[in-house]
């Protein structure tokens, strides 16, 4: 009966999920289904394929339910409570998701689901943990789209370390054991390479050349102010990278960098007052220097304050960065 059980738990092993986060893509939805099943059907391992509904307002979410009758997919629908953003759609889906590697992709029909096996066989011959997809043909709009994407690109690669040619890529394979420790937050999923290299060494972590095609329905919910977002997030990653477990160190070396400034600042003016007999009281570098005092204390402070609260946070702060309203299809209890 135990060899039997264990039998029945291999047979049962996902190989491979598929998560696609879809907001607003009513037209999109039913063709991606069927470009995804088309593509793996001559995978030839177990799969499934889970669609994750951001809060869509529009027909999304009922024309996704429909191939839920598609008995040759094995489907499953996370309808999140409202729009929580790409990011914790994603942190969703790979939750939700049970498979021993993890395909994520776009729900308007720009990645190719036919680049799916071939990534699940290089990432094995490549012993790699993250596979990333590269658009090497990339067709969207040189100035809106192309050239910002460049530009973020080398400052991600330069600050953190990890040379990819597209961190904008949604299509990419994981090992789901490694994905799994990462925690998504805010709008962190175009630096996912980035939070895995704080997993496992950058090594691990390849690309290849994917397809790419342009949009065929909706709009594109990005723009130039994307640019923007970028560069704070970028700060924001490089904050957590360095400082995560360690914040006092931060705000603590530009609070000593302070204090030493300020230091110079006051020694000078002493010595002008009482050695040379000078009037300093109207001076507008005795408000620097005092003020640099200042700021260098507060600094130091905040410091030594952000590391009690991340102490607390890691330890205590398991709350998911999405809320589900329904799951469907599946073994879900509520299909």
């Amino acid at each position: 009966m135990q060899a039997n059980r264990a039998e029945t738990v291999v047979t049962d092993a996902i190989e491979l999920s598929v998560v696609v986060p879809i907001y607003n893509e009513e037209e999109s939805v039913g063709p991606l289904v069927v470009r995804i099943r088309e593509a793996m059907a001559k995978f030839g391992r177990s799969w499934e394929l889970i669609l994750v509904d951001d809060g869509s307002t529009d027909a999304t979410l009922a024309n996704a339910r429909k191939e839920l009758a598609d008995s040759s997919v094995r489907l499953r629908i996370v309808e999140l409570q409202r729009n929580f953003g790409q990011t914790a759609a994603m942190q969703a889906g790979i939750d939700t998701a049970t498979g021993r590697l993890i395909a994520t992709l776009d729900g308007d029909l720009q990645n190719d689901p036919r680049d799916i096996p071939a990534m699940v066989e290089a990432i094995e011959a490549r012993e790699l943990d993250l596979l990333v997809g590269w658009r090497k043909n990339r067709q969207d709009g040189l100035f809106l789209r192309k050239i910002p994407s460049w530009c973020a690109n080398y400052l991600i690669g330069k600050i953190t370390g990890v040379k990819l040619h597209d961190y904008g890529c949604s299509l990419k394979i994981y090992q789901a054991s490694i994905i799994k420790q990462v925690k998504l937050m805010g709008e962190m999923h175009r630096f996912i390479p980035a939070w895995v290299a704080g997993v496992v060494p950058s090594s691990r972590i390849g690309e290849m050349p994917v397809s790419h095609h342009a949009r065929q329905h909706g709009t594109s919910k990005y723009g130039i102010s994307r640019t923007f977002r970028v560069i704070l997030d970028l700060l924001s990653v490089l904050f957590f990278m360095r400082y995560k477990a360690r914040p006092g160190h931060f705000f603590g070396s530009i609070g000593l960098a302070a204090g030493a400034l300020s230091t110079i600042i006051l020694l000078y003016l002493f010595a002008d007052k009482f050695l040379l007999g000078n009037d300093i009281g109207a001076r507008p570098m005795l408000i620097v220097g005092v003020m640099l005092f200042l700021s260098s204390v507060q600094l130091i402070t905040t410091g030594i304050l952000a590391e009690m609260m991340a102490r607390i946070y890691s330890g205590e702060n398991d709350t998911p960065p999405y809320i589900v309203r329904k799951v469907f299809g599946g073994d879900a209890p509520n299909t």
